[in-house]
């Protein structure tokens, strides 16, 4: 049995590295033909050879989003190359039964697995900033869009609303506002400056701001006080790794970054249900390896006298982008319809479990 499992371990690590590879080849090429129009401006800081390192930061990031599917289409065709040649009817003879094929084949999952969640919990997130560090010495700052990031902090009798612009290279902050509301719901001040600095003991240094009061007798607005402060420091909880955890896509992030910005927003009294979402994917998705595994055992069972494999690695493609659309498609309905966040995770892995396994009994065990 050693030398069965040597032998198939060997073709499907094969096979996957090489649909892998394409995949990644082909990702890379449209990534670099999307940043050539930044190259074509002709600006001395963003050259061609800084156009190919952020594109190849980039690989990461795509390894783990296409690894559960190279999986399976990798796996299809070994399973479906051995079943035309014969090669499993042999195998079968020598003792590898339906469950013995099945537990190998979850040990190999296992492994990438493995390897899927190192990719999405440790490349993908350091490889993304090194990337959106490169991209910013570019355009001079690290934004997540016109608004930037919004982020909230309760403090005794004070509430606090705070938006970033942009982070610049060096870890600045551009345009901070911060909205400091009573226990009332009233707005006490508004505090803005163009750029602001962390300082060691945690607190916001922010430079040449304007601060804005509304003094209030009751609830009444009695005047509008306007001042500027050369340096003004703000004592907040808020970290720096916070800000760039808000600036940053949920799906590049690891999942203790994750999770303590989970509960950075549940202190706060925020809302957390696309970061709980995008926290159970990160916990779920590795494992839709091994369902993709049992789900290419099948293939090994059918009978290709009549026509060739290319059908169904064909078919295999499909299914593993079905996959991927239905994974993106239940972490949007789950946002919207407020759904619980594990369940919206998991019920793609669910589903091809099913699948998996109803193709198991019916194709393997019945037949």
């Amino acid at each position: 049995m050693r030398t069965i499992r040597r032998l198939i371990y060997r073709e499907v690590l094969a096979a996957v590295v090489f649909v892998a590879i394409g995949f990644l080849a082909l990702f890379f090429f449209f990534d670099f033909v999307d940043e050539l129009p930044n190259v074509s401006r002709g600006t001395d800081q963003y050259r061609l050879t800084q156009a190919l390192a952020y594109v190849t930061l980039m690989i990461p990031a795509h390894l783990y989003e296409l690894l559960p599917i190279a999986v399976l289409i990798g796996t299809i065709f070994v399973m479906a190359r051995l079943a035309q040649s014969s090669e499993y009817t042999i195998l079968r003879t020598s003792g590898l039964g339906p469950w013995r094929a099945m537990r190998t084949l979850l040990a190999l999952g296992v492994i990438f697995t493995l390897l899927t969640f190192a990719a999405g919990d440790y490349l993908a997130p350091v490889a993304d900033r090194t990337a959106q560090l490169l991209k910013a010495r570019l355009e001079g700052r690290i934004s997540i869009g016109w608004t930037g990031a919004w982020l909230k902090e309760r403090q005794p009798e004070r509430t606090y609303s705070v938006n970033v612009g942009a982070l610049t290279p060096e870890g600045d902050m551009k345009g901070v506002r911060i909205f400091e509301s009573d226990a009332r719901g009233y707005i006490v001040s508004v505090t803005q400056a163009a750029n602001a600095q962390f300082a060691p003991d945690g607190a916001w240094l922010l430079r040449q701001a304007e601060r804005t009061e509304f003094p209030r007798r009751g609830s009444t607005l009695v005047r509008v006080e306007r001042r500027m402060v050369p340096e003004l420091r703000w004592p907040t909880e808020i970290s720096p790794e916070m800000v760039s955890v808000a600036l940053l896509k949920p799906d590049r992030m690891s999942t203790i970054d994750l999770f303590q910005y989970i509960r950075h927003l549940e202190a706060n009294q925020q809302t957390s249900q696309r970061y709980e979402i995008e926290f159970w994917r990160k916990v779920f998705y590795p494992l839709s390896c091994m369902v993709m595994v049992v789900l290419a055992l099948p293939f090994a069972y059918l009978h290709f006298r009549t026509r060739g494999i290319t059908g169904y690695v064909f078919g295999g493609v499909l299914i593993g982008i079905s996959f991927f659309l239905l994974n993106n498609v239940f972490g949007y309905i789950g946002n919207l319809r407020n759904w619980q966040p594990w369940i919206t995770a998991a019920a793609p892995g669910l589903i091809y479990t099913m699948l998996s396994l109803g193709a198991f009994g019916w194709l393997v065990l019945r037949r």
